[in-house]
This record gives structure tokens, sequence and C-alpha cells, in this order.
């Protein structure tokens, strides 16, 4: 899995001429990394002095912001596999119209795929960042500003996440699918900004 690479080797990776890692796969360690921001917010909050109240809160944030983490490190590798398939149906022959068809719907199925799985990162960045509002109200005030970070990281990977659906969706000719899947987006990036607006606004005023 991507998460098992070292940092630096995944860099090096991103950076070079590899077409994957790319762009899907960064926008999800992003999340990633909101998604752990949140978690640690909660793990210094549980169990401390003035926190009682907030003790079982902070606790279930926690366990929700690792499985959602752990949601976006698969989805980092989902992006390798979908795009490789793509990568793939598109090198396939066309000498005859049989080839040329067979090459035709492997395209089409490529691109459905590659379509729902940033559609599926956007949908958990978008859990990661109603999370965050929890995280910003009721954590511990001393790392309240890392619940604004996650929120921040987790906005940044849906907008990301955004821009592979668009990109595939627009190669689509299944239009009901496509059009499907661009209206779920829009309404995703719609709260999504809305919601890391106030989560940052209160973030800013409990700093």
């Amino acid at each position: 899995m991507i998460v098992d690479r070292t940092l630096r080797g995944f860099l090096e990776e991103l950076a070079s001429s590899a077409p994957t890692p790319g762009g899907g796969s960064a926008a999800a360690l992003v999340g990633a990394v909101g998604a752990a921001l949140l978690a640690m917010v909660g793990n210094l909050t549980a169990g401390k002095k003035g926190y009682e109240a907030v003790d079982r809160s902070m606790r279930d944030l926690v366990a929700e912001s690792d499985r959602l983490r752990g949601e976006l490190a698969r989805l980092a590798d989902e992006d390798v596999r979908v795009f490789g398939e793509v990568m793939a149906a598109y090198r396939m022959p066309r000498g005859d119209d049989a080839e040329r068809a067979a090459r035709r719907d492997a395209i089409q199925s490529a691109l459905l795929a590659a379509t729902e799985a940033p559609l599926e990162l956007a949908r958990v960045c978008g859990e990661v960042i109603e999370l965050a509002a929890t995280a910003a109200e009721e954590g511990n005030s001393n790392v309240v500003s890392d619940a604004g970070v996650g929120v921040v990281a987790a906005h940044a990977a849906l907008r990301a996440a955004a821009l592979n659906v668009y990109i595939n969706a627009g190669s689509i000719q299944d239009r009901e699918f496509a059009d499907r899947a661009v209206a779920e987006l829009e309404r995703l990036l719609a709260v999504g900004a809305e919601r890391t607006e106030a989560v940052f606004a209160r973030v800013r005023e409990r700093l």
C-alpha cells in the first residue's frame, strides 16, 4: 500500500515521470492527514482534566477518525488501480472493428470506475469535514488549531478529488451516470465549503 512507503519515497514517486501515484493518491493522503489530525485532537482531549464532559464524544471522535483515515488510505491505492485500468484500456489493439469496439467498451468501463473512485474520496472527505466540527467545538483548547488544519486538509482533498471526477466524467458516454456523479459532487463541494468555513471560524474564535 502507498501508506506503507516512506514519506520521502512517496514524494519522489509523486515527482517522477511515472503516471502513478498522481493527484488522486495525493488527495487521498491529504485527506488522511486531516483525519489523523482530528484523531490527535481527540486523543489529547479524552481523559484530560477539565474535559470529562466530552470524554465519550472524544473517544468516539478518535474511533471515527481512525476509520476514515483507513478508508482514505485504501482510496490512495484505489486511485492507482483505476488509473492503471484506464491506461490499459487505451493501450488495447484497434486493428479491426471488433478490436475497436472491445477497446471502446473497455475504456468506458474503466472511466466509470475512475469517476466513482474520486467521487467516493470526495464523500469520505465530506465525512471528515463533518467530524471536524466536533473537534473544533469540544476539543482541547491547546490543540484546537489542529482541528482547523484538519478540516482545511480535508476540504483541499475534497476539491482535489473533484477535479478527477470532472476530467473523467467528461469522457463518459453514459451521460446519465456522468451527470448524476457531477451533481452529487457539486452538492458535496457546496456542503463541504460551508462546513469548512464554519469550523474554521469556530477554531478562530477559540484561539
